[in-house]
């Protein structure tokens, strides 16, 4: 269903630089600095020494992200969707562009402000990224909302669900919504006038505002004022109940203009929208209350420069003119709309009564590790037996992880449970067994990673909870973001202690669960239990730990046990043995990674690459990558897990790290190793399914355009229809 990080999900985000390099500090109930060795700075692509790669071997991050965006617009171009899913992908794609503004290109327009001669890794400056950045934007915007206009919005129309205008209403329908804007929105509006006793209004960032120029009757002289369209009353207003049309909450300002403004007349009105650099920076190792500063800063959030103007195409020179000169906008940032702004609200569209317009409902199965029996088991009985690895939204998340936490929260034999929260939902059950196992006299300790981009003031909500109900909340380490999904359940069985562990992909999130795909490891291994008892030791306390039994853990060792195992099958590959590498990500920008993979494939090493958003290599280059293939799956779930197989040595590892400088660099991250041959298995069949010639994908060419695959005429699967009927069989 979704493409990306959620947003305002989970939102889901492509998250920008961050962090500084140096001694580090954890922060403990926000108040007691403790100093903590960071990882190494990762070498520089210049750093490196590989006389005989070609320099040209990256790709651009920020083109391969806007190239990623594209392939969401595909999506909502493939008329073999159900309408109302197209809809849903013109919005995923607006909300992901917004982002993609307020951090990514943010980042650069501060970063060519400031006069850093920084450049990527495939030698492009600042400006230059920004012009290229401009120029693709443009494309694929027009594109987009061209899609709309042309295609999605008749098509819904013919199905009973349209968009209106003022001017397509009759007596009845306008007389209905002008009591509604009486009643509902003429009080909530703010209409402000600009003249010399009124300077120019602050505009807040992403809000869609009215530029309006109204003629004083007497004086013959024209003002600007700027109505914002307020963000908490629906974007499109019902026109009549029991029917799908809607009138946009623009359009019925606009309409009434005259009550706003009485005795003046309205010369012009125009729509437009501003996107302001939302990059939260806080000097955590200058403030001793971490919520407190992040508090301060995300009230300055709104205030950040702007990136960004969106205007509609029938604006006049001279009011754009005039928007230019008092926002500070640089003229190579607007973006001319036709028709509607602001296409993320479509979703409230998805909301109607129209089934045959979306996908069939998809109900998660439950894991037959923890299916119904003639006498029900408890998850940690279940363990006791064997690992067990989920499949999220394919297997429940509510009758796998979710119970594993609240029945932790529920028995009394359980002493202790530590776990990590990044993201979670609004009325989340995570924390509601958090809540209930530390009011039951239970050791729990919950690291919330309040820095979580967008997230922010929600965790600060969610960790002050947690804290009144007495457990220990722990914000992480300085400078760092704590972005491995970890959880340890501590009970006493007889005489021992034993300890239950679930390390995944994803957040703990039951919502999100349900249209992000992830994987998971239940188990009961002693070796990994040891190992998170130190990594939460390591989050809370003074630990200084490095090494792991099981676990690769960033900033210290998630790079380094990649590259060092791609080499080890390079080894193999010399030797004559069997040899390969399967990789599923995010993302795939780090040098040191990418540089690796081209090792192996010079080595004669198959890599098989599938990655839903950035890639920065390049697949396919004689002499260089002809031994690597690169694909992305896009779909009704976004495919958010990490999973690797190095199939000379037979090794399987699952975790939380897209190889990016952030992950590998700036977070924490786990990574666990899946040993049991029955789990490694089930990863190898999702690797078929994703490579079968035949799955619907699109394919990476040398020079990093992408194609759709397979060609138009041959057969097709969908991976994900796939995995949904295995999943369901299997229930």
């Amino acid at each position: 269903m979704s493409t990306a990080e959620p947003s305002p999900a989970d939102t889901p985000h492509e998250e920008g630089p961050g962090g500084r390099e140096g001694a580090t500090v954890v922060v403990v109930d926000a108040h007691t600095p403790r100093t903590l060795p960071t990882a190494p700075p990762a070498a520089t692509p210049a750093a490196v020494v590989l006389d005989d790669l070609p320099e040209d071997r990256y790709l651009n991050r920020e083109l391969s992200w806007l190239d990623f965006n594209a392939r969401v617009l595909a999506l909502a171009e493939d008329a073999s969707l159900p309408l109302l899913e197209r809809a849903k992908f013109l919005a995923i794609f607006a909300s992901n562009l917004d982002e993609f503004h307020m951090v990514r290109v943010a980042g650069l327009k501060r970063r060519d402000e400031t006069g850093l001669s920084v450049r990527s890794a495939d030698g492009l400056s600042p400006r230059e990224q920004l012009r290229r950045v401009s120029e693709r934007t443009q494309e694929i915007s027009q594109r987009h909302a061209q899609l709309f206009l042309v295609d999605v919005q008749p098509a819904l129309e013919a199905e009973g669900v349209a968009i209106a205008e003022w001017s397509d209403l009759d007596a009845d329908s306008r007389a209905r919504l002008s009591e509604y804007f009486r009643d509902q929105v003429f009080p909530v509006l703010t209409p402000l006038a600009v003249d010399p006793a009124h300077p120019f209004p602050y505009i807040s960032g992403l809000a869609l505002n009215l530029a309006v120029t109204v003629r004083d009757a007497e004086t013959a002289g024209e003002r600007f004022a700027r109505v914002k369209v307020p963000d908490n009353v629906d974007r499109f207003v019902r026109v009549q109940a029991g029917v799908e049309v809607f009138l946009p909450l623009e359009e019925l300002i606009a309409a009434h203009l005259g009550m706003l403004f009485p005795g003046m007349e309205v010369v012009e009105q125009h729509t437009f929208r501003i996107t302001r650099n939302a990059d939260v920076e806080v000097e955590e190792d200058r403030d001793e209350d971490l919520l407190q500063a992040l508090e301060r800063e995300l009230a300055r959030r709104r205030f950040g420069s702007p990136v960004r103007l969106e205007v509609a195409d029938d604006m006049t020179e001279h009011m754009l003119e005039l928007l230019l000169r008092e926002l500070d906008v640089n003229p190579r940032d607007v973006i001319q709309v036709p028709g509607l702004l602001d296409l993320a609200s479509l979703m409230e569209l998805y909301s109607v009564d129209k089934p045959h317009l979306k996908d069939p409902p998809f109900v998660p199965a439950t894991h037959p590790a923890f299916g119904e029996r003639e006498i029900p088991k408890s998850v940690f009985a279940t363990l006791r037996e064997g690992d067990v690895l989920v499949h999220h939204p394919y297997d429940s998340f509510s009758t796998s992880v979710q119970r594993f936490v609240e029945q932790a929260a529920a028995d009394k034999n359980v002493l202790a449970i530590k776990q990590t929260l990044y993201r979670t939902s609004g009325d989340s059950p995570i924390v509601d067994a958090l809540v209930d196992a530390a009011e039951a006299g239970k050791q729990v300790v919950a690291l919330v990673e309040v820095k979580a981009r967008f997230d922010e003031q929600a965790n600060i909500s969610w960790a002050r909870k947690l804290e009144q109900a007495g457990v220990h909340v722990v914000y992480g380490l300085v400078g760092l973001k704590t972005h491995c999904k970890t959880c340890l359940v501590v009970r006493r069985e007889g005489s021992t202690i034993r300890r239950y562990a679930h390390i995944g992909t994803g957040n703990y999130n039951p919502k999100t669960a349900r249209i992000y795909e992830d994987v998971g490891l239940l188990t009961a291994s002693p070796e990994i239990g040891r190992d998170l008892t130190e990594l939460f030791n390591s989050l809370t306390g003074y630990s200084r730990q490095k090494e792991y039994r099981n676990l690769l853990v960033a900033p210290y060792g998630v790079r380094r046990g990649i590259v060092s195992r791609i080499q080890d099958e390079v080894a193999h590959a010399r030797a004559g043995r069997p040899a390969g590498i399967r990789l599923k990500a995010n993302a795939l920008v780090d040098e040191q990674v990418i540089d690796a993979l081209y090792r192996a494939s010079q080595a004669g090493v198959p890599v098989d690459v599938v990655v839903r958003g950035i890639c920065a290599l390049r697949p396919g280059v004689a002499g260089l990558s002809e031994n690597i293939h690169v694909r992305s799956v896009l779909g009704r779930f976004l495919e958010h897990s990490r999973v690797f197989h190095f199939l000379g040595s037979d090794e399987c590892w699952i975790g939380s790290a897209d190889m990016m400088h952030r992950n590998l660099d700036r977070r924490v991250e786990v990574m666990v190793q899946v040993r049991d041959p029955r789990l490694t298995s089930e990863l190898d069949d999702m690797f078929d399914s994703l490579l079968d010639p035949s799955t619907r994908c699109w394919v990476m060419e040398s020079d990093g355009s992408w194609t759709a695959s397979p060609a138009s005429g041959e057969r097709v699967r969908d991976h994900q229809v796939q995995m949904m009927r295995q999943h369901h069989a299997a229930e």
